[in-house]
């Protein structure tokens, strides 16, 4: 997924344009600082191309990202000069410092293939913090929320360029099955790619039990918006 420079931009041009990142950050923020008032720094997991980060380094003092994807991280290298980034898997990546908060938003947890792949991952976001720390998980659906054979589409035109994204989800035991279509057309011409994402549907008990194997009491909070809520808790 996202392998080269071009497939980065496709995601970057629709994503910016669909999600809401500032106000999903702005509600992110507001729920570490319940629990830490002084959250000065920030650990993005699986930050992507740095859309949310960079809605979090106006709210932090200090922000860094990682993700395993470095094309995505070349496009936030773009977007944030000067903000450390790193290539890590969630599920083993080590900080060189402590933060008083680490989150990995947008339901890009659920590409964890298993409950220890999800174990592995959530103690990754718990070693990063301090004790008293604030750990946040995005998650995907849960298996009774998901929408089995669910289509989704947006396009976008700006700047002489076109793109369109159509989806497809199939559910497969604990599995999601999602087929994605883009098509892009700009002064170079028309580019189509396709891609298959799998995706976990974790119940809400796997993630309570993944936080609590970490050290970390969390609870499940509403989103604001329209996406899946947010599992946070404090590291003891």
């Amino acid at each position: 997924m996202y392998e080269n420079d071009r497939a980065a931009e496709m995601y970057d041009l629709l994503y910016e344009d669909k999600k809401d990142y500032r106000s999903e950050a702005g509600q992110v923020t507001r729920l570490i600082r319940a629990h830490r008032p002084d959250a000065a720094a920030l650990l993005d997991v699986a930050c992507g191309t740095g859309i949310h980060l960079q809605a979090f380094s106006e709210l932090f003092a200090h922000v860094e990202g990682v993700d395993l994807a470095e094309p995505m991280l070349a496009t936030a290298a773009r977007r944030l000069p000067g903000v450390p980034l790193h290539v890590g898997d969630m599920r083993s990546f080590r900080p060189e410092r402590s933060f008083d908060a680490a989150v990995c938003m947008f339901s890009s947890i659920a590409y964890m293939r298993s409950a220890a792949d999800l174990d592995r991952a959530v103690a990754t976001l718990a070693a990063a913090v301090v004790p008293g720390g604030v750990v946040l998980v995005e998650p995907w659906w849960f298996p009774e929320t998901f929408l089995d054979g669910y289509v989704a589409g947006h396009a976008l035109t700006r700047d002489g360029r076109t793109i369109t994204r159509v989806s497809h989800s199939t559910r497969q035991g604990d599995m999601v099955r999602m087929e994605l279509h883009y098509v892009l057309a700009d002064a170079r011409g028309v580019e189509h790619r396709s891609e298959v994402d799998m995706l976990t549907l974790f119940t809400r008990e796997q993630y309570e039990q993944a936080f609590s194997r970490a050290g970390v009491k969390a609870e499940y909070v509403e989103s604001e918006g329209t996406g899946p809520g947010f599992f946070v808790g404090v590291r003891g």
